[in-house]
């Protein structure tokens, strides 16, 4: 198995979208021309992308909808349903297990952890809760790899340390915390701290760009009246 640039793993759902919707309205073929123009990615970077699934396309026609759907599905693994356990059922870790969307990117969360003993033994969304010192032992017995980590940032730290110390090799991390573990595990940080950050220094980027005119418009006019007296 080769391996992917994670910008490239990045991009590849979106165009998996595209493509859903287009086979939903018949489409038979699409090109890379067109993905690019669709995504705001360069063609070129499109095609390299596309590439990496090892898919084929059809010289001057552009890819078979089916076949690139299946090889981009088949890259990312979305095929096989990997079982995950959750820990953290509170607001965000309920919404995730309500997300039915994750089972057909091929994440099956089979169980959710707690601390709370109020909440071990409840059902959410038709999967069931235990309480923590379940965890170890359930992990090993039913050879889960892939742990969701949406405990309070505080926790987040031990949380990860028992998941390893289960057998769980990849961390969804939803905390904010920066997680210390072997280099070996693998971990995905989705910090919407820090992306919100993102979104509200952009926004006052834009803002200020958008400002910018108006003000030197005023300060000419401003100079100008100063001169007429």
């Amino acid at each position: 198995m080769i391996s992917i640039p994670v910008l490239t793993l990045k991009r590849l759902p979106q165009y998996l979208e595209l493509l859903y919707g287009f086979e939903q309205e018949g489409q038979d073929t699409i090109s890379a021309t067109r993905l690019a123009e669709l995504t705001g990615v360069h063609m070129t970077q499109v095609r390299k992308d596309i590439a990496l699934t090892g898919v084929v396309g059809i010289p001057k026609v552009g890819h078979k909808i089916k076949d690139l759907i299946e090889s981009i599905e088949s890259c990312l693994n979305w095929k096989d349903l990997s079982s995950a356990f959750l820990v953290g059922v509170g607001r965000l870790g309920s919404s995730l297990l309500g997300y039915s969307e994750l089972k057909r990117k091929g994440l099956n969360i089979i169980a959710g952890f707690d601390s709370d003993p109020a909440v071990a033994g409840t059902l959410v969304d038709g999967v069931i809760i235990h309480s923590m010192d379940k965890f170890a032992d359930l992990c090993r017995r039913m050879k889960v790899h892939i742990g969701i980590l949406t405990v309070p940032a505080d926790q987040a730290q031990a949380t990860a340390e028992l998941m390893v110390e289960s057998g769980i090799l990849a961390i969804w991390n939803f905390t904010s915390a920066l997680l210390q573990l072997d280099e070996k595990i693998i971990v995905e940080d989705m910090d919407m701290s820090a992306s919100l950050a993102v979104l509200s220094r952009r926004l006052s980027e834009k803002y200020e760009s958008d400002s910018e005119p108006k003000r030197k418009t005023k300060n000419y006019k401003n100079k100008i009246d100063q001169e007429k007296q």
